[in-house]
């Protein structure tokens, strides 16, 4: 099973480790998005530490990625980032601004399915409706192919043991490609679900960031954490001495029944110009 990687927590010793404006509902993008365009819709989730701000800002705790989905301030994470949260600890999201530092918005937790692993959130304050430098992402229903390149996009603090709003968080991003599909449990004694195997590997914090696909520019999975489990693609895959650790996705296919059961809309990915209309 995986080891899943929140920054702040660790499930079970051998378990799973872990910004394109948009229109209306079930609209395009209206062109593909570079990686630093894609990663304006990331947000570190944190837990405030102080009442009043220092000279640094607020000082919080960091616990994992999530991405905003639609204009109406909703974002998408993996249920395990928020565990610490769930005696009444109030989740921030830390959300870029275009004239200031970063600034920490309370966030509200919608709805959770602990057995695929992946969670809503809900920004108190809009920042599609005021100064903040934010985007969002397109999310494919499309099961992504064996092969096919990924790019993983997450933010961290520069100091993850002291960290403070007046530093801007750093941006990580690995591409690879799909490796497999294997089964596992995300919640204990829940049944198997299906996760795909990424070829880089996932770093501490990177729980609940978007895996986009190269081609579509599209969301296709939430980073779940490192595959700690042996798997037969890695003889095929490498003939080096030495294969890393592979990281471990949750299909978005989980997230967007998630959506759908809540009535909260998300974007398509834009379609080839060359596509003949759908019939």
């Amino acid at each position: 099973m995986p080891q899943k990687l929140s920054s702040s927590i660790f499930w079970f010793g051998a378990f799973l480790g872990c910004y394109a404006c948009c229109l209306t509902l079930g609209a395009s993008l209206n062109e593909p998005a570079s990686d630093t365009s894609l990663t304006a819709a990331v947000c570190p989730i944190v837990y405030q530490l102080d009442q009043s701000p220092t000279p640094r800002g607020y000082r919080y705790s960091f616990f994992g990625n999530g991405f905003f989905i639609n204009e109406q301030g909703y974002l998408l994470t993996a249920a395990h980032v928020l565990e610490t949260f769930r005696d009444s600890g109030q989740p921030y999201i830390l959300v870029s601004r275009r004239n200031g530092p970063p600034k920490l918005l309370q966030a509200t937790v919608i709805a959770v399915d602990a057995e695929h692993d992946v969670a809503i959130l809900r920004a108190a304050i809009n920042p599609f409706n005021s100064s903040y430098k934010v985007l969002c992402l397109a999310l494919s229903s499309e099961p992504v192919s064996l092969g096919e390149p990924v790019l993983a996009l997450s933010l961290h603090p520069p100091r993850k043991q002291n960290a403070d709003t007046f530093e801007v968080p750093r941006e990580d991003h690995f591409v690879g490609e799909v490796l497999s599909y294997e089964s596992t449990q995300l919640e204990k004694s829940a049944p198997a679900v299906e996760v795909f195997l990424l070829s880089h590997p996932v770093n501490l914090g990177q729980s609940g960031s978007p895996v986009i696909s190269q081609g579509s520019r599209a969301v296709v999975g939430l980073v779940e954490g490192r595959w700690l489990r042996s798997s037969g693609f890695s003889t095929a895959k490498s003939s080096s001495k030495t294969t890393p650790t592979p990281g471990a996705a949750v299909p978005i296919r989980y997230a967007i029944a998630l959506l759908q059961r809540q009535s909260i809309y998300w974007h398509k990915p834009q379609l080839p110009a060359s596509s003949p209309p759908a019939h």
